[in-house]
Protein backbone atom coordinates (compact mmCIF):
# COMPACT_ATOMS: atom_id res chain seq x y z
CA UNK A 1 0.00 0.00 0.00
CA UNK A 2 1.07 3.70 -0.97
CA UNK A 3 -0.42 6.23 1.90
CA UNK A 4 -0.29 9.99 0.41
CA UNK A 5 -0.86 11.57 3.85
CA UNK A 6 0.36 15.31 5.70
CA UNK A 7 2.01 14.73 8.93
CA UNK A 8 -0.47 17.54 10.35
CA UNK A 9 -3.19 16.27 8.37
CA UNK A 10 -5.84 14.85 11.07
CA UNK A 11 -7.67 13.20 8.05
CA UNK A 12 -4.60 11.26 7.44
CA UNK A 13 -3.13 10.61 10.78
CA UNK A 14 -6.89 8.40 11.24
CA UNK A 15 -5.79 6.59 8.33
CA UNK A 16 -2.03 6.16 10.05
CA UNK A 17 -3.31 4.95 13.05
CA UNK A 18 -5.71 2.76 11.67
CA UNK A 19 -3.05 0.84 9.40
CA UNK A 20 -0.53 0.80 12.82
CA UNK A 21 -3.59 -0.84 14.81
CA UNK A 22 -3.86 -3.38 11.76
CA UNK A 23 -0.17 -4.19 11.44
CA UNK A 24 -0.34 -2.88 7.67
CA UNK A 25 3.36 -1.86 6.37
CA UNK A 26 3.11 0.79 3.98
CA UNK A 27 5.07 3.06 1.81
CA UNK A 28 4.42 6.98 2.70
CA UNK A 29 4.65 9.70 0.08
CA UNK A 30 3.83 12.94 1.53
CA UNK A 31 1.98 15.84 0.28
CA UNK A 32 2.56 18.99 1.35
CA UNK A 33 -0.73 21.46 1.60
CA UNK A 34 1.37 24.13 2.21
CA UNK A 35 4.55 24.16 0.40
CA UNK A 36 4.53 25.42 -3.41
CA UNK A 37 1.54 26.85 -2.73
CA UNK A 38 -0.20 23.94 -1.44
CA UNK A 39 1.18 19.97 -3.43
CA UNK A 40 -2.24 19.32 -3.45
CA UNK A 41 -3.06 20.82 -5.92
CA UNK A 42 -0.83 19.69 -8.41
CA UNK A 43 -2.48 17.92 -11.55
CA UNK A 44 -0.41 14.83 -10.73
CA UNK A 45 -2.29 14.46 -7.23
CA UNK A 46 -5.79 15.83 -8.36
CA UNK A 47 -5.19 12.82 -10.88
CA UNK A 48 -5.03 10.71 -7.87
CA UNK A 49 -7.85 12.45 -5.35
CA UNK A 50 -9.63 14.98 -7.74
CA UNK A 51 -10.79 16.21 -4.34
CA UNK A 52 -7.44 17.60 -3.36
CA UNK A 53 -6.86 16.71 -0.78
CA UNK A 54 -5.53 13.69 1.57
CA UNK A 55 -5.11 11.07 2.51
CA UNK A 56 -5.40 9.10 -0.46
CA UNK A 57 -4.38 5.31 -0.15
CA UNK A 58 -3.45 2.86 -3.28
CA UNK A 59 -4.36 -0.78 -2.00
CA UNK A 60 -5.33 -3.95 -3.60
CA UNK A 61 -5.15 -2.02 -6.94
CA UNK A 62 -7.45 0.62 -6.36
CA UNK A 63 -7.22 4.20 -4.85
CA UNK A 64 -9.54 5.36 -2.08
CA UNK A 65 -9.82 8.81 0.01
CA UNK A 66 -11.94 9.90 2.64
CA UNK A 67 -10.83 8.32 5.86
CA UNK A 68 -13.45 6.74 7.14
CA UNK A 69 -14.14 4.81 3.90
CA UNK A 70 -10.45 3.89 3.88
CA UNK A 71 -10.55 2.83 7.31
CA UNK A 72 -13.91 0.76 6.62
CA UNK A 73 -11.72 -1.14 3.99
CA UNK A 74 -9.01 -1.89 6.40
CA UNK A 75 -11.83 -3.04 8.50
CA UNK A 76 -13.46 -5.43 5.91
CA UNK A 77 -10.55 -6.13 4.28
CA UNK A 78 -7.78 -7.05 7.77
CA UNK A 79 -10.77 -7.77 10.56
CA UNK A 80 -8.42 -7.91 13.00
CA UNK A 81 -8.25 -6.20 15.90
CA UNK A 82 -11.70 -5.25 15.07
CA UNK A 83 -12.06 -0.90 14.83
CA UNK A 84 -16.28 -1.29 15.09
CA UNK A 85 -17.37 -3.20 17.93
CA UNK A 86 -19.94 -6.58 16.75
CA UNK A 87 -22.90 -5.26 19.18
CA UNK A 88 -24.92 -3.06 16.61
CA UNK A 89 -25.76 -0.43 19.10
CA UNK A 90 -21.83 -0.20 20.32
CA UNK A 91 -21.19 -0.03 16.70
CA UNK A 92 -23.82 2.63 15.94
CA UNK A 93 -22.77 4.78 18.74
CA UNK A 94 -18.84 4.21 17.47
CA UNK A 95 -20.08 5.97 13.84
CA UNK A 96 -22.35 8.44 15.59
CA UNK A 97 -19.12 9.78 17.45
CA UNK A 98 -16.93 9.29 14.15
CA UNK A 99 -19.52 11.05 12.12
CA UNK A 100 -19.32 13.69 14.94
CA UNK A 101 -16.37 14.49 14.50
CA UNK A 102 -15.51 14.15 10.76
CA UNK A 103 -18.20 16.11 9.74
CA UNK A 104 -19.57 18.04 12.72
CA UNK A 105 -16.49 19.61 13.88
CA UNK A 106 -13.25 18.89 11.51
CA UNK A 107 -14.30 20.54 8.27
CA UNK A 108 -15.03 23.80 9.79
CA UNK A 109 -11.37 24.71 11.11
CA UNK A 110 -9.79 22.39 7.95
CA UNK A 111 -7.59 24.63 6.00
CA UNK A 112 -9.08 25.30 3.68
CA UNK A 113 -11.90 26.80 6.03
CA UNK A 114 -9.34 28.84 7.95
CA UNK A 115 -7.68 30.32 4.75
CA UNK A 116 -10.69 32.36 3.80
CA UNK A 117 -11.36 33.40 7.46
CA UNK A 118 -8.01 35.70 7.45
CA UNK A 119 -7.30 37.57 10.85
CA UNK A 120 -10.38 35.57 12.33
CA UNK A 121 -9.12 32.33 12.18
CA UNK A 122 -7.70 31.21 15.36
CA UNK A 123 -11.41 32.65 17.03
CA UNK A 124 -13.36 31.10 14.38
CA UNK A 125 -11.28 27.47 14.43
CA UNK A 126 -11.77 27.71 18.65
CA UNK A 127 -15.93 28.44 18.41
CA UNK A 128 -16.31 25.48 15.99
CA UNK A 129 -14.34 22.99 18.16
CA UNK A 130 -15.73 24.22 21.10
CA UNK A 131 -18.83 23.74 19.97
CA UNK A 132 -18.59 20.65 19.09
CA UNK A 133 -16.51 18.89 22.08
CA UNK A 134 -19.29 20.47 24.15
CA UNK A 135 -21.80 18.13 22.91
CA UNK A 136 -19.15 15.67 22.28
CA UNK A 137 -18.45 15.85 25.80
CA UNK A 138 -21.96 14.90 27.03
CA UNK A 139 -22.04 12.00 24.31
CA UNK A 140 -18.98 10.44 26.03
CA UNK A 141 -20.47 10.66 29.30
CA UNK A 142 -22.70 7.76 28.08
CA UNK A 143 -20.72 5.49 25.90
CA UNK A 144 -17.44 5.92 26.96
CA UNK A 145 -15.33 2.97 29.40
CA UNK A 146 -11.69 3.72 28.96
CA UNK A 147 -12.01 4.55 24.96
CA UNK A 148 -14.87 6.34 23.42
CA UNK A 149 -17.52 3.23 23.43
CA UNK A 150 -16.39 0.98 26.27
CA UNK A 151 -13.04 -0.65 26.78
CA UNK A 152 -12.09 -1.20 23.42
CA UNK A 153 -10.25 0.85 20.26
CA UNK A 154 -12.42 1.53 18.05
CA UNK A 155 -12.72 4.26 14.44
CA UNK A 156 -14.31 6.33 17.13
CA UNK A 157 -10.60 6.77 18.98
CA UNK A 158 -9.23 7.25 15.65
CA UNK A 159 -11.10 10.54 15.12
CA UNK A 160 -11.06 11.63 19.09
CA UNK A 161 -7.29 12.07 19.28
CA UNK A 162 -6.31 14.04 15.75
CA UNK A 163 -9.34 16.21 16.68
CA UNK A 164 -8.15 16.82 20.53
CA UNK A 165 -4.59 17.92 18.96
CA UNK A 166 -6.16 19.92 16.90
CA UNK A 167 -7.39 21.53 19.89
CA UNK A 168 -4.66 21.87 21.76
CA UNK A 169 -2.96 23.28 18.52
CA UNK A 170 -5.52 26.15 18.58
CA UNK A 171 -5.57 26.99 21.93
CA UNK A 172 -9.06 25.79 23.34
CA UNK A 173 -9.58 25.40 27.01
CA UNK A 174 -9.80 21.81 27.75
CA UNK A 175 -10.94 21.90 30.92
CA UNK A 176 -14.58 21.75 30.30
CA UNK A 177 -14.13 18.44 28.76
CA UNK A 178 -12.70 15.92 31.54
CA UNK A 179 -13.90 12.86 29.60
CA UNK A 180 -12.28 14.22 26.14
CA UNK A 181 -9.19 14.50 27.74
CA UNK A 182 -9.67 11.39 29.60
CA UNK A 183 -9.70 9.19 26.98
CA UNK A 184 -7.43 11.02 24.59
CA UNK A 185 -4.83 10.71 27.25
CA UNK A 186 -5.22 6.76 27.37
CA UNK A 187 -5.48 6.45 23.77
CA UNK A 188 -1.52 8.59 23.58
CA UNK A 189 -0.35 5.64 25.23
CA UNK A 190 -1.09 3.36 22.85
CA UNK A 191 2.24 2.33 20.69
CA UNK A 192 -0.23 2.47 17.43
CA UNK A 193 -1.43 6.08 18.54
CA UNK A 194 2.55 6.84 19.34
CA UNK A 195 4.38 5.54 16.11
CA UNK A 196 1.63 7.63 13.87
CA UNK A 197 1.92 10.71 15.68
CA UNK A 198 2.66 14.08 13.76
CA UNK A 199 5.64 14.37 15.72
CA UNK A 200 7.40 11.27 13.98
CA UNK A 201 6.76 11.60 10.31
CA UNK A 202 8.73 11.12 7.79
CA UNK A 203 8.01 14.86 6.47
CA UNK A 204 7.50 16.45 10.25
CA UNK A 205 9.73 19.30 10.11
CA UNK A 206 12.61 19.68 12.54
CA UNK A 207 11.65 21.72 14.92
CA UNK A 208 8.36 19.74 15.69
CA UNK A 209 9.74 16.36 15.73
CA UNK A 210 9.57 14.41 18.97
Amino acid sequence: PVLYSYFRSSCSWRVRIALALKGISYDLVPVNLIKDGGQQFSAEFKALNPMQQVPALKIDGITLSQSLAIINYLEETHPNPRLLPQDPKKRAQVRMIADHIVSGIQPLQNLSVLKQMGDKKMEWAQNCITSGFQALEQILQHTAGRYCVGDEVSMADLCLVPQAANAERFKVDMGPYPTICRINKALLELEAFKISHPSRQPDTPAELRA
